[in-house]
């Protein structure tokens, strides 16, 4: 059996095991589920290691995936230009990772963005090129392209590639603050949800397929930032009552339903679902730092109490 087999084909079977994964589980996939990763030719092919520049044995020089681990909302960095920032393994230039991500920016070889949201938990981004190095600063540039340029990839020769001028960079750099936003979002879903552990705040709903992460201060606005305490995890139906003014929730964590939705004769589900709520307390985080900030509660307070009669 080779050492080694044909890095392309690797890689196009990578893509292809991933885009499966991702129907099957949705697009937050698990460490353990990335370890063991896929079989080709008879040999276990891994997507992720201890390294954040990964290339597993199969291949002879060119990582397969680079990932992050979760420390914050912005844990990647964003260049003037738009790109995400990668940094270096260690401080020498010529490791032979970096070594092994210059090679793929020269021959415009797509890799996988693996974004740790939770730990043990990735968001999966493919394909991304390395389209810039900066040894004084110790990192590279990443752009995230869409799907059409793997077939591309996967068509072309390999001294086409290396000798073609990029002049995709605009493109990339819109499809890579586009895919930025998203795995922001959906990493805020994430930490919330973890947080409540997978249930409503309100009416301790556990299917995660109707849970939402519903922002306290709206995304946008001072103080809106994708941040845990900023957060509540909500049920569909609670997430829309809460973003009209339905309910509010006071700093003391306990619910107001507005005075004439507790007025109204609807049937059982307004009944239960909205009026049997009113002074109710919430559910909480069993970490106090993970759990709503007070002075962002009373400033959705202050507005839920505007607009509508309480």
């Amino acid at each position: 059996m080779p050492k080694h087999l044909d890095d392309k084909r690797v890689r196009l079977a990578a893509f292809k095991w991933l885009k499966e994964q991702v129907d099957r589980h949705g697009d937050v996939l698990s460490r353990g589920l990335l370890s063991d990763g896929f079989v080709l030719d008879g040999r276990r092919i891994p997507l992720v290691s201890r390294q954040g520049i990964f290339k597993p044995a199969v291949l002879a020089e060119i990582p397969l995936t680079i990932s992050t681990t979760p420390k914050g909302p912005y844990d990647d960095k964003l260049s003037p230009e738009g790109l995400m920032l990668y940094s270096y393994r260690g401080t020498d230039p010529n490791h032979r990772e970096n070594a092994g991500l210059r090679k793929a920016m020269i021959e415009k070889t797509p890799l996988i963005y693996l974004h740790g949201i939770l730990p043990g938990r990735y968001m999966a981004v493919w394909p991304v090129l390395v389209v810039g190095d900066s040894p004084d600063e110790l990192r590279f540039s990443v752009a995230v392209d869409s799907h059409n340029y793997i077939r591309t990839y996967a068509d072309s020769d390999e001294r086409d590639v290396m000798g073609r001028e990029d002049k995709d960079l605009g493109r990339r750099q819109y499809i890579t603050s586009v895919i930025r936003q998203r795995l922001h979002q959906r990493g805020f879903r994430e930490r919330v949800l973890d947080a409540y552990e997978q249930q409503c705040a309100l009416c301790r709903l556990r299917h995660p397929e109707l849970l939402d992460a519903a922002h306290i201060i709206p995304d946008g606005e001072p103080g809106g930032e994708p941040v845990v305490n900023n957060g509540l995890a909500l049920c569909k139906l609670h997430h829309a009552a809460f973003d009209q003014y339905f309910l509010g929730i006071r700093p003391d964590h306990v619910v107001a339903v507005r005075r004439d939705i507790l007025e109204e004769d609807d049937g059982p589900m307004l009944t239960h679902g909205l009026q049997g709520l009113n002074g109710n307390r919430i559910l909480l985080p069993r970490s106090s730092k993970r759990r709503p900030s007070p002075e962002r509660l009373e400033v959705r307070y202050t507005r839920f109490l505007s607009a509508g009669r309480t």
